[in-house]
């Protein structure tokens, strides 16, 4: 079966008798294709034709062995996707409304004389639950993560810029075989740890700063994910019990979480522990989210989640205190959900790690 033709029955239940496909990493997972510069129409008689430009053609016929590539060069991409589906008598075509912007839906208004269908994105449904091949891939992804944070322990020292720091993690992943990072590094030292997404500053290290590293690297297409949290120095009894909150939080989820749980209870584990130890209101986003072609997909574990997380998905399973003023702790690991628990793809150590600091 060729990987496109299960999007035939998502493209059914549209009510359509063809589909749009512009996202790019739903466009990998069914054609292969590795380019963001392309589009790929779907229809119900069983056709795929990826449309590119000369630039990228070759590369498309290397990888989408099981469509027709089509080149765009003496027309427009609208004109290509009219033509197809007159030629497969197509009288209606879904897009998706959250890939299409303003100009390509006028563009399509304009030339495309079948009815256009906006759908959301229901193609990742076809990506929630992970193949053999792309769990190898997120293994070895995450693998490459472990690898870099045992290098950056040894560059943690008091004068060292977090903006070094994120650029040593990403130099790190590459020369370990990633493609680049999955997200751009979040490094933050001290006070600026309070801040769940602080962006890398040129703020230097000191020594009694909580260091918080979130980070990921690409590795062929598929993402990875993790944060630990390190004290530069000797921790303190409030920086100690902010921790080990937070790891007694991630431990009881991880001892916890199965398939059949909805996003809103394996949230709701890690919630309760953190706010019965007095820090209510300081975890102030999800737990976690899946992981893939793409850094955020669903399921996601957030207090509202209604959705049931199904065997073969994978998880961010990421806590986090934050002490405005302070600084604040998050621990991440990428897990893969089980009928009967969960695999953590994460070995780097959780136990506190406090760096010597020459006096």
């Amino acid at each position: 079966m060729k990987r496109w033709e299960a999007a035939l029955p998502i493209i059914a239940g549209t009510g359509a008798d063809a589909m749009i496909v512009r996202d790019t990493a739903n466009i990998r997972y069914l054609t292969g294709y590795t380019n963001d510069t392309g589009l790929l129409v779907i229809t119900s008689d069983g056709f795929a034709g990826l449309i590119t430009d000369f630039r990228f053609l070759f590369q498309a016929k290397q990888e989408a062995e099981d469509c027709a590539v089509i080149d765009v060069a003496h027309t427009t991409y609208e004109d290509e996707v009219n033509r197809i589906l007159k030629e497969h008598g197509a009288k209606s075509v879904a897009f998706e409304k959250d890939a299409t912007g303003y100009r390509a839906y006028e563009a399509m208004r304009e030339k495309i004389e079948a009815e256009l269908v906006p759908a959301d994105n229901v193609l990742i449904e076809l990506r929630k639950i992970k193949t053999p091949e792309e769990l190898a891939r997120l293994r070895r992804a995450e693998a490459i993560g472990d690898e870099a944070f045992s290098e950056i322990l040894n560059d943690l020292r008091p004068g060292v810029t977090e903006m070094e720091i994120a650029a040593r993690l990403t130099y790190y992943m590459c020369c370990k075989g990633a493609s680049g990072n999955s997200f751009s590094p979040i490094v933050a030292s001290g006070v600026n740890s309070s801040m769940p997404h602080a962006m890398p500053s040129a703020k230097p290290l000191q020594a009694g700063d909580f260091v918080t590293m979130d980070f990921g690297c690409i590795y062929e297409g598929y993402c990875s994910d993790m944060t630990r949290t390190v004290v530069l120095g000797h921790a303190d009894d409030r920086q100690i019990k902010i921790y080990n909150t937070v790891l007694e939080a991630q431990t009881a989820v991880l001892s916890q979480i199965h398939a059949g749980m909805k996003g809103r209870e394996i949230d709701g584990i890690a919630r309760a522990i953190i706010n019965d130890a007095g820090f209510e209101g300081c975890f102030g986003h999800g737990l976690g989210h899946s992981v893939g072609l793409e850094i955020h997909e669903p399921p996601y574990a957030n207090a509202r989640s209604e959705e049931i997380v199904r065997a073969g998905s994978m998880m961010t399973v990421e806590p986090g205190i934050y002490v405005e003023g302070f600084g604040g702790v998050r621990i991440e690991d990428l897990v893969l959900v089980t009928e009967g628990g969960c695999e953590n793809f994460a070995h780097s150590p959780k136990k506190l790690i406090e760096i010597p600091v020459s006096e």
